[in-house]
């Protein structure tokens, strides 16, 4: 039977100042004045829409994406925050995260942004090369993100992430040191390091940039920049995350463990289980702010619903927890998915035998060369089909 996890609350904040040629997510270059407080207005009925599908639970985690959501103000983050917890019952300790681009925040927002309710930043640094900044099309330099980061722990932020990709266009072994170097010593809670990809839809991958390390210099960065990311403290926790101890993102980690997320704003993507029906529901909306603005908070801005069958369920639910270095417990799977652990017999059998997953019949755990090939772990559980 399926039990509730915890639920997430994901906001997505669609526009930014110029769209990275790498980049994959429902984001828009804004030009003029931007409409903020409809956008808000817009939220918040999303959320009035949705909200039947949650009535009583509580938020552990929001989380503000993008886009660039460092563009809203504090006065816009703090008046959605207003609305949303009177709407939604938000848990004392609620772990409430924004993105930040180094280039579109100064001082007072950050005092600003703390005082709304915002207690963990997220900053999209990349590298602290200016070369290889330009080079992905970024709107900061490595300057700009220092002096960013140490605006917030100014403003007495303490809990923040750093963002970092490897494998750049001309990228080498020793810049990526460099970068790995120049973050820990701004001293993080949270390092996000993974690898560029050239994914589909994008102007990289449309245009490939020159330079690009081939596979052996991407796993020598790798390897390099996770023994000294190991060295200072940050433990791996995910495939692509570190973090202090107990400092884990506890919104990614519901993510990873199957956990429920209303999804409001345009583009964005919620999963949520219906226990009275016993069904998983996957609800996404609108891509377009203009077309979100108009029909939020009607069915209208549903892009789409989509129930999860048996057959899907046990590969949406690897699809994350595989990435866990410590897994998840077996316990999980048949109580989030409502299926019981014969379902998946069969795969993991398979998935032992090739070493991808340590022993034992209490723990989903990927070992460490299953972690290297996730995605072919994963792959396993997507039915007979």
């Amino acid at each position: 039977m399926l039990s509730t996890p915890p639920l997430s609350l994901y906001v997505h904040l669609p526009w930014c100042v110029r769209k990275c040629p790498y980049c994959d997510f429902n984001s828009h270059e804004g030009r003029g004045a931007l409409p903020f407080d409809a956008y808000v207005d817009a939220l918040i009925a999303d959320l009035d829409f949705d909200l039947p599908l949650a009535w009583g639970r509580t938020v552990q985690t929001v989380f503000f994406g993008g886009g660039t959501p460092s563009l809203f103000t504090p006065a816009s983050i703090d008046r959605f925050l207003q609305l949303a917890s009177s709407r939604l019952r938000f848990a004392p300790n609620a772990e409430i995260t924004l993105e930040t681009n180094p280039g579109t925040v100064e001082h007072g927002p950050f005092a600003g942004y703390r005082a709304a309710g915002v207690n963990r930043l997220s900053f999209g640094v990349q590298s602290f090369d200016d070369g290889c900044l330009q080079r992905l099309g970024r709107i900061h330099s490595s300057g700009d993100a220092e002096r960013a980061v140490k605006a917030a722990q100014d403003a007495g932020f303490d809990n923040f992430n750093l963002d970092l990709m490897y494998a750049l266009p001309e990228q080498t072994l020793a810049i990526a040191e460099h970068d790995v170097e120049r973050a820990i010593a701004l001293q993080p809670a949270h390092i996000s390091h993974y690898q560029l990809t050239l994914e589909p839809n994008t102007v990289f991958a449309a245009k490939p940039p020159t330079g690009i390390p081939d596979i052996d210099a991407a796993w020598d960065m790798q390897e390099a920049c996770q023994a000294r990311l190991a060295a200072a403290g940050y433990c791996q926790y995910e495939v692509s995350a570190w973090a202090r101890p107990g400092r884990e993102c506890a919104h990614n980690l519901n993510y990873w463990q199957f956990g429920d997320y209303l999804g409001i704003g345009a583009g964005a993507h919620g999963k949520l289980t219906l226990g009275a029906e016993q069904r998983v529901l996957r609800r996404w909306k609108l891509k377009h702010p203009a077309e979100y603005l108009a029909r939020a908070g009607t069915a209208a801005a549903i892009g789409g619903d989509d129930v999860l069958d048996s057959g899907r369920l046990p590969f949406d639910f690897m699809l994350n927890a595989l990435r866990l270095n410590a897994g998840v417990p077996m316990a999980m799977f048949e109580a989030r998915t409502g299926l019981p652990r014969a379902a998946i017999a069969r795969q993991l059998a398979v998935a032992r035998e090739r070493g991808w997953i340590a022993p034992g019949d209490e723990r989903l755990q990927p070992t460490e060369l299953g972690l290297r090939f996730a995605n072919d772990a994963i792959a396993l559980f997507l039915g007979d089909d």
